[in-house]
């Protein structure tokens, strides 16, 4: 690819930078084959003599030494300098590029305020770099996307986010309105905030309603106002978010273990074999299919994942779990008849 003189400059310096922030402040060192990996590492194209051409070009304006009493050769910053070098490298530009969306709905605006020069400084670094190393166009080489379908992330009015997460850090309760999908109702609570989960496109406030102690979940987006109170915080000192994460809580649903025994079509089967249900988890052979047996908690998400694998996927137990998915089915199946009216009940 042919670079413009421009181009070529900038390429350097940033090389040279990056050269100069692995150099270790004493002796013996860092070697010259080193540093040559290093920067390979980080994507440049260059060579053990343009490397060893950089440190004595770099030697001339800063203060480098070089351990030559011994071989192989060591360089690093002579003694009793104090050096402090501004800028991110390479990899941390890369790494603050791909981690950025992720973390912008975690952090409260006060946080982000700080990250802002360098998300911006990364990505004029990304850019500059763009045309001479490859590293510097990994971003656009990789991508996550989410395996169910592609619906619209909620809106989230942004004064509502940050009041709870202001409320959050500084530990104290919040007086809300707050909309229920669920029943369709609007109510006023106090909460006892306790963390902030990110579920795929939806935040969530993990918190207890005062006067009750159970955790429930509350979707940000359906907040309708939050008011910081001055009241410390009730319940965070019994509170363990990997705990609480660990029982299934956000698949929505109790933490109760089921056996689920179900049969699976030959296909559905290559499928699970290769992201199982459990650690227990069984197939066997059986009838134009295989039998599955695996403990797993019982939540809607399980229900909603069942569902949507249609007669691939047959449940035999728990019987009250087939009773409820068959069910749904059938109202499913009825209002899909061509003479059933619009609007017919398929709640599972």
């Amino acid at each position: 690819m042919f670079l413009l003189p421009y181009a070529k400059t900038h390429n350097a310096l940033s090389r040279q930078w990056e050269l100069l922030r692995h150099l270790p402040k004493r002796s013996p060192g860092i070697t010259v084959s080193e540093l040559l990996a290093r920067l390979t590492g980080a994507g440049y194209v260059v060579s053990r003599r343009t490397v060893e051409r950089d440190l004595h070009d770099l030697s001339l304006v800063f203060p480098l030494q070089c351990n030559d009493g011994g071989t192989p050769f060591g360089w690093y910053w002579k003694p009793g300098v104090s050096v402090e070098l501004q800028g991110i490298t390479l990899t941390e530009a890369v790494s603050l590029a791909l981690v950025e969306d992720a973390v912008r709905p975690l952090l409260p605006g006060s946080m982000l305020s700080v990250l802002e020069p360098r998300f911006e400084h990364a990505r004029q670094k990304l850019k500059g770099l763009g045309d001479g190393n490859p590293a510097a166009r990994w971003p656009d080489k990789v991508a996550s996307v989410r395996p169910d379908f592609n619906l619209q992330a909620p809106q989230i009015q942004a004064e509502i986010l940050e009041s709870l997460q202001h409320a959050l850090i500084s530990e104290q309760q919040v007086q809300c309105q707050y909309y229920s999908a669920h029943n369709d109702k609007r109510s006023d609570l106090t909460l006892n905030p306790l963390a902030i989960v990110q579920r795929g496109l939806v935040t969530y406030l993990i918190a207890t309603a005062a006067p009750y102690t159970d955790i429930r979940q509350f979707a940000v987006h359906r907040f309708q106002a939050v008011e910081a109170l001055g009241s410390p915080c009730q319940g965070l000192e019994s509170f363990d978010l990997q705990h609480y994460l660990a029982t299934d809580a956000l698949q929505f649903g109790t933490p109760q273990k089921i056996q689920l025994k179900a049969w699976v079509s030959e296909f559905q089967a290559r499928l699970i074999r290769e992201t199982p249900l459990s650690e227990d988890m069984q197939l066997l052979p059986h009838e134009q299919g295989f039998h599955l047996s695996a403990t797993v908690t019982d939540t809607w998400q399980l229900r909603w994942w069942v569902l949507s694998l249609g007669d691939a996927f047959v449940v035999q137990e728990p019987a009250a779990l087939r009773q409820q998915l068959g069910d749904a089915l059938r109202r499913a199946a009825a209002a899909y008849e061509l003479d059933s009216p619009v609007g017919v009940n398929t709640t599972c």
